[in-house]
């Protein structure tokens, strides 16, 4: 399930790309089927072991093109260990949320993002997002877990500050809202109530088979409810007088 939308967010075979706070390794995979040098970082080990051994099958399995490469490493994402502008694309995704000084981690990765790159951020949407707070402080009173909701003027303003120039913005995960609404109201981690186990049958099911119904409903329904909300924005190019000076 992907949250960057890659029709808006193009990726050349050869790009390098550094997938920060990868996770579960969604948005890396999906770069690696599409040619490019992938870095997959995340301060979660067991995760990153995770994600090497599925690009290692990736790779037997022969799903990634030739001259793709992928490596998956564990590092700070306040602390990059990359040269400056060591990256054509950088993409974050859920990940601000949870880390206290989020203007920091947008200067390390316009550091390491060269002039002309392009950086995909998604977040959780204001409104679903406040609306899981308000039915449970078990959601996001967790360590690692939430510590602000933004808003997307706020986000937007935020990345201009950076350094960077946004260029579009989507919602997505509509039909993801509403199961996050029942676990919230249930219990987070009382996955037995039976309005959540349905859920996440249909979930799960619109996930495998994407069925045209669910596919078109998502789409008409993101504007509303999405569940997160993604920014992308280019690294601008010095001007001259100043690169030279530079």
């Amino acid at each position: 399930m992907l949250t960057v939308d890659f029709s808006r967010f193009p990726l050349a075979p050869g790009d390098r790309v550094l997938d920060l706070g990868c996770g579960a390794g969604r948005h890396a995979f999906e770069c690696y089927r599409r040619g490019a040098r992938v870095v997959a970082l995340d301060q979660n080990g067991e995760e990153i072991r995770e994600v090497a051994k599925w690009f290692a099958a990736m790779k037997e399995a022969g799903e990634a093109p030739v001259g793709a490469t992928a490596t998956a490493m564990e590092g700070d994402a306040l602390a990059l260990p990359f040269p400056d502008e060591s990256f054509d694309v950088v993409i974050i995704s859920e990940v601000m949320e949870h880390i206290p000084d989020d203007k920091g981690v947008l200067a390390e990765m316009v550091r390491v993002l060269k002039p002309g790159g392009r950086i995909a951020i998604t977040v959780p949407r204001y409104g679903p997002e406040k609306v899981c707070w308000t039915l449970s402080d078990a959601y996001h009173e967790v360590e690692g877990g939430h510590i602000r909701i933004y808003k997307a003027d706020e986000l937007l303003a935020k990345i201009r500050e950076a350094g960077l120039r946004p260029y579009g913005t989507h919602h997505a995960h509509a039909l993801h809202s509403p199961y996050w609404w029942l676990k919230c109201a249930f219990g987070v981690d009382n996955d037995k109530a039976l309005p959540v186990r349905a859920y996440h049958k249909l979930l799960v099911w619109d996930i495998m088979k994407k069925p045209l119904a669910t596919r078109v409903a998502e789409r008409a329904l993101n504007p509303v409810i999405g569940k997160s909300f993604v920014a992308y924005a280019t690294k601008p190019h010095l001007p001259r007088a100043e690169a030279d000076a530079t």
